[in-house]
């Protein structure tokens, strides 16, 4: 609406036309009417110019007020459409709103102040009905967008769920590919380290220095084949989430001091020093025996490992009534802090120069993170370049697993290899 308002006022009655003419010239508002006499005449006005409002007499020759309101509805024209009428009738009062008109003033009523008063009405009622259908073509455009969202997310969704099915049937085929070549891989190691034994025992005869040397070469080599098996395998069936644990009562000063003598054989042959202190005032606790005897070793030769000189300490403490900690700090050649983030990561070794002094697979802390966790524990690092490095595993006391979980694992082909030799 412009600072001057455009009125088409449509009326084949000239007396009338003035009357309104007047009416709006002595309502103080700045008005400027276009007269015509029929229906015909005010749809070719309103096609070639724009109109602030309409005065339309109800009863014209050719058509009447309520048809033509509604065609003008249908055919798209919104401006307001002021219906004026010989008699003040409620039923065609009515019937003009539903149709839809603005407004409606019987002609013997007209006044400048009543006709300024509707018109402004009227225009407010307009611009109102302007300003809600703006709002609601832009609440069904985000309507739109947002239905367009949702279902790009829900495309998106089925799409990861798909992948997730993908990776799961992948896992599923790595871990079973794994346990059969594990089964594939045993059998003749089993065999080569079982007939290694019996050749070194000389049951069959003596045996020179140098072929007695060659066969614990034999051994040696055979054991870190089997070993680095295990591991492979125990990572794929902790990442398939797949590993059970057999709970049972450890006394775990008797396990710290059976797992030291296992490993002082690598300690003395670097000249280490490996020491215990055990402050448990209860050491049984009850969990895995196997796996946290793979925690603890796997953590006390990896410092061995990757300690010249100097120490490695092992340190049972309990940190509440139901918690243990278990400390390997040692006096190695530590780790740079930005690499800390990545020391649980598997087949990795933070220092490609380190790894071909100190060769390993990578898989010993990822694999002990792992067990940790399931065993509702937590494991942390701290360590300084050339100062050493300090793990520190927190357990509970009494671990608590779902029902289902507490079955012993029976896959024997995922089962660290057990030699029992028989000689003749």
């Amino acid at each position: 609406m412009g600072e001057v308002l455009e009125i088409l006022l449509v009326d084949d009655d000239a007396v009338d036309r003035m009357a309104i003419c007047r009416a709006l010239a002595r309502a103080d508002l700045p008005v400027e009417v276009t007269e015509v006499t029929s229906a015909e005449q005010a749809i070719a006005n309103l096609k070639s110019r724009t109109y602030d409002c309409v005065f339309l007499d109800y009863r014209l020759p050719e058509q009447d007020g309520l048809s033509l309101i509604r065609q003008w509805r249908a055919e798209g024209v919104s401006i307001p459409l002021v219906v004026l009428t010989g008699q003040g009738d409620e039923q065609i009062a009515v019937d003009l709103m539903k149709a839809g008109a603005s407004d409606y003033l019987v002609k013997t009523r007209v006044s400048p102040d009543r006709l300024a008063l509707l018109l402004r009405n009227a225009l407010r009622m307009y611009e109102a009905e302007r300003r809600e259908a703006k709002v609601m073509a832009q609440l069904q455009q985000t309507n739109k967008l947002l239905t367009q969202q949702n279902e790009e997310l829900e495309r998106q969704r089925r799409y990861i769920e798909d992948q997730n099915l993908k990776l799961l049937e992948a896992y599923r085929v790595k871990s079973e590919f794994l346990a059969t070549m594990s089964h594939e891989l045993r059998t003749p190691l089993n065999a080569i380290l079982g007939f290694s034994q019996i050749l070194d025992s000389q049951s069959k005869g003596p045996l020179t220095s140098h072929q007695a040397e060659m066969i614990k070469r034999i051994f040696t080599n055979g054991k870190n084949l089997l070993n680095l098996v295990n591991d492979i395998l125990d990572l794929s069936r902790l990442e398939a989430q797949r590993l059970t644990l057999n709970l049972t009562q450890v006394n775990l000063h008797n396990l710290v001091q059976t797992t030291l003598l296992d490993l002082r054989s690598l300690a003395d042959g670097k000249a280490l020093t490996l020491k215990s202190t055990l402050q448990l005032t209860n050491p049984v606790v009850v969990n895995d025996e196997h796996r946290l005897r793979q925690v603890l070793t796997n953590l006390v030769s990896n410092a061995i490992k990757f300690t010249d000189r100097g120490q490695v300490h092992i340190t049972l403490t309990e940190t509440a009534s139901d918690q243990i900690s278990l400390t390997v700090a040692d006096t190695g050649i530590g780790i740079a802090e930005e690499q800390l983030p990545h020391i649980f990561e598997a087949f990795r070794q933070v220092d490609q120069t380190i790894r071909r002094q100190r060769p390993g697979t990578g898989l010993g802390l990822a694999i002990v993170q792992s067990l940790v966790g399931i065993m509702g524990g937590t494991i942390v690092v701290s360590s300084k370049q050339g100062q050493g490095t300090t793990f520190v595993v927190t357990l509970p006391r009494q671990i608590s697993l779902p029902p289902e979980t507490f079955s012993l694992d029976t896959d024997l082909a995922a089962q660290p290899l057990t030699l029992s030799l028989h000689t003749e």
